[in-house]
């Protein structure tokens, strides 16, 4: 198994390409649907509060710290593993920052950075097969601002090891969060999801929601405080594998500046800008063990 170290430094590597298929997601229309989630899990298997000092450091036992930047989909920030990025409020809250600096000449696809962010996951800490995950968060407002919680089938080898987007925004959608899928034969733009839309033009930036998918072995199914408004089976694949059985994925929390999707901050975005997360967790039957 790597050493802490040696897999903050690999694992940006290892899975900065699931980006790309999230970058180009088509906006779907938010739509009602029955509520067919799966029952609720009888156990807790991971759960953060992010209870502690401000200014500490997130649960080095839960969470891991990457850096460098991605250039696969073109984002412009560079991942930091300190707490100027991301740090515990002492609230009960993990506040993720990206800011419009540079204070270490970090080298991104396009030359000097302009932003520092962070980007959280669970990989070799935490993975799990099933269940309900969900994030309770508020998220930045501004043009270019690309916040996400999602999930990494593992090991990862993407598209073939799958993508659960549980919520993604962007910045020039304030009232609109995205739920998709990515696999072998729909990933990239081919993604499947689907949007959801808060009513008379309320934004996401002003509270917090909670963002959650339902998993089982023949469907995913998402939720924005507790309103289902997507649900996907292998019968929505066209024919591609259903990628997403009997098999463990990890968490990621991370917010980006720019990239192909939202395209980049403009004059009126604001800087330093933050993701707050409240609280993440998941309950499922089917924890799957940590072994490499």
């Amino acid at each position: 198994m790597a050493s802490p170290r040696t897999l903050r430094r690999c694992l940006l590597t290892a899975v900065s390409a699931a980006l790309v298929g999230s970058a180009a997601v088509v906006p779907a229309q938010a739509r009602p649907l029955a509520s067919d989630a799966p029952a609720a899990a009888q156990a807790t298997a991971f759960s953060d509060t992010f209870d502690g000092p401000a200014g500490a450091g997130v649960d080095g036992s839960k969470w891991n710290l990457e850096t460098g930047d991605n250039v696969n989909n073109h984002e412009r920030q560079y991942y930091t593993s300190g707490t100027n990025n991301a740090a515990l409020d002492g609230q009960g809250h993990l506040v993720i920052t990206a800011r419009k600096e540079n204070p270490a000449g970090y080298q991104c696809w396009y030359g000097s950075c302009e932003y520092t962010s962070a980007r959280l996951n669970t990989s070799g800490k935490f993975e799990a097969t099933y269940g309900h995950v969900e994030a309770r968060m508020k998220i930045p407002r501004g043009q270019g601002m690309w916040p996400a919680f999602w999930m990494l089938g593992a090991p990862v080898n993407w598209p073939d090891s799958g993508e659960i987007d549980v919520m993604e925004n962007v910045g020039f959608e304030p009232s609109t969060v995205h739920g998709t899928i990515h696999g072998p034969g729909y990933s990239g733009a081919g993604g499947i999801g689907a949007g959801y839309s808060l009513p008379g033009g309320q934004a996401f930036a002003d509270d917090f929601h909670t963002f959650a998918v339902d998993w089982a072995p023949d469907s995913i199914t998402w939720t924005v405080d507790g309103n289902v408004y997507e649900r996907r089976t292998p019968a929505d694949l066209n024919g591609n594998n259903w990628v997403f059985n009997n098999k463990p994925f990890f968490l990621i929390l991370n917010l980006a500046v720019g990239g192909y999707w939202p395209g980049d901050p403009d004059g009126n975005t604001t800087f330093p800008a933050q993701l707050v997360v409240d609280s993440v967790s998941v309950t499922t039957n089917n924890v799957a063990p940590v072994t490499r």
